[in-house]
């Protein structure tokens, strides 16, 4: 898809459609009345007789409007003028797009990024707009033999904003909705392969092509024998009971001024499957397990995005890839490990594995002297329960760092609400033979999964993004969200000093 910014009257427009927006009841945006009054009432005429009432997401496509230059018109319901949010706003969008698809306007010109929503620029406007657009427009068919096409499909899309002062904005919200919408399909399209594909050294491939294309972005690997080289046992137990190696992938950029800035780490949770292990999942809906890898492909969609924007910070992100399965040779509840802090944990539930994988990635990137490290998992059913499918849950052992989390959630709409990380909670995690164990119980499972981290990430700032509610769908529409992709990049936006046009 092509997009640009242009600021210019709707009559001028040469295009095959133009968007416009109708408020609720039957009340003309700005630009509408503009059309209106060039086709000599054409459009209100239309909508006394009740062809539109302009409820949310509400369509009319018009042909031949009298005396405007283009094509076709589509109308489109915005519902009350003072009532329009950011959610509303998006979901206008994803219809229009959709409905853009269906008429065969290859190209549009689209006036909606004009409307007021409250407490939003033209720079959250236009790029929500190229974000909603590219999403409404994806589909994952790589794993289908009959594919179905849109015979003339919408291929270039123009947003108009109020002034030509605006239009560097415009391009700028442009360049960075594009990064994160590619960085958003490439973690949906990972999220989305099968897990007989999608295995630990399936995302190290996808890592080292991408160093391929960026020289500011190198990419090495650990596999198993160096894992029992550097004491990486909680890791190693998970993946003991599959065929495939378990393999941490690990994606260094550096990007900065100064070769010595320490790094942003970003740590992702990869098990490609979790079957549970030997305390096996139920059968219902096991096959959404191959989802658990949503953290490490948030991660290395994030990269992409990093990348493409090339921004002046360095960062190293780790894709923690491993496989829990039931086996001969698989962990058992009752075992103890060792991790590679030194530490030691009771296994009371290999299903509790996620954790066990990420304390020693945790461990790992001490090495990096990181200035912040984010990990985010797909760690706990009980952040679904606690928050829904809406909100990511952010735990966090600095302020700031949650600060700032929360507000790049806010900025880019992938929002995430912070819980306590309390020591009040931590006897849940007492153990009479380890150091601790990898089970706190029922009552406020986030959380006691997050302190368990906790205990791993003493030296440095550090914040944990639970993404279990977040990084897909289930039901008739399963699939890959794409989060935490918009949380992530826009953090890093952030640091780097570009979280909006400069």
């Amino acid at each position: 898809m092509e997009f640009s910014v242009k600021s210019g009257s709707p009559e001028k427009q040469r295009s095959a459609c133009i968007v416009v927006g109708v408020f609720e009841p039957r009340r003309l945006s700005a630009t509408a009345e503009q059309l209106d009054k060039i086709s000599d009432g054409f459009i209100s005429n239309l909508l006394r007789r009740g062809d539109l009432e302009g409820k949310p997401g509400q369509m009319l496509l018009l042909h031949h409007v009298p005396n405007v230059l283009s094509e076709r018109v589509l109308l489109v319901g915005c519902g009350k003028e003072r009532e329009l949010d950011e959610r509303q706003y998006k979901q206008i969008i994803s219809k229009t797009i959709s409905k853009l698809n269906e008429t065969g306007s290859m190209e549009a010109v689209c006036f909606l990024t004009e409307l007021h929503v409250k407490g939003r620029d033209s720079y959250w406007k236009v790029r929500q707009a190229v974000e909603t657009t590219e999403s409404s427009l994806y589909t994952f068919d790589a794993m289908k033999s009959k594919k179905d096409e849109t015979r003339r499909p919408l291929r270039k899309l123009v947003f108009n904003v109020p002034t030509r002062r605006e239009l560097a904005i415009g391009e700028q919200a442009i360049n960075h909705g594009l990064a994160v919408a590619h960085g958003t399909k490439l973690c949906k399209d990972v999220a989305n392969m099968p897990p007989n594909v999608c295995n630990p050294a399936y995302l190290a491939s996808q890592a080292k092509q991408m160093a391929e294309q960026y020289q500011k972005l190198q990419v090495r690997t650990v596999g198993e024998e160096q894992m029992a080289e550097l004491g990486m046992h909680a890791y190693l137990a998970v993946g003991r009971g599959s065929e495939n190696e378990s393999i941490m992938t690990v994606m260094t950029y550096n990007g900065a001024t100064d070769a010595n800035a320490k790094p942003i780490v970003l740590v992702g949770k990869g098990l490609t499957f979790d079957s549970g292990g030997i305390s096996l999942k139920p059968g219902e809906a096991m096959d959404e397990m191959k989802y658990d890898m949503g953290g490490a492909a948030g991660v290395l969609g994030t990269m992409r995005a990093l990348c493409e924007l090339d921004l002046n910070i360095n960062v190293v992100a780790v894709l923690a890839g491993c496989e829990n399965m039931p086996d001969g040779k698989s962990y058992r509840p009752g075992d103890i490990l060792t991790t590679m802090s030194g530490q030691t944990v009771e296994v009371l539930n290999t299903d509790a594995e996620g954790r066990l994988v990420l304390c020693d990635a945790l461990t790992y990137v001490e090495q990096f002297d990181p200035d912040v490290v984010i990990d985010t998992a797909t760690l706990t059913g009980a952040c679904v329960i606690a928050l829904g499918k809406h909100a990511t849950g952010m735990l966090a052992n600095q302020n700031s760092l949650a600060h700032d989390l929360t507000a790049a959630g806010e900025a880019s709409g992938d929002r995430c609400w912070r819980l306590p990380l309390w020591d009040d909670y931590a006897d849940q995690l007492d153990s009479p033979f380890a150091d601790m164990s990898n089970l706190g119980g029922r009552a406020a499972g986030t959380i006691t999964a997050a302190l368990f981290l906790s205990k791993f990430t003493k030296k440095y700032h550090w914040a944990h993004l639970d993404v279990a509610g977040t990084a897909w769908n289930s039901g008739a529409n399963k699939g890959s969200t794409g989060r935490p992709v918009p949380i992530l990049t826009q953090y890093l936006l952030g640091r780097a000093g570009q979280s909006s046009v400069e």
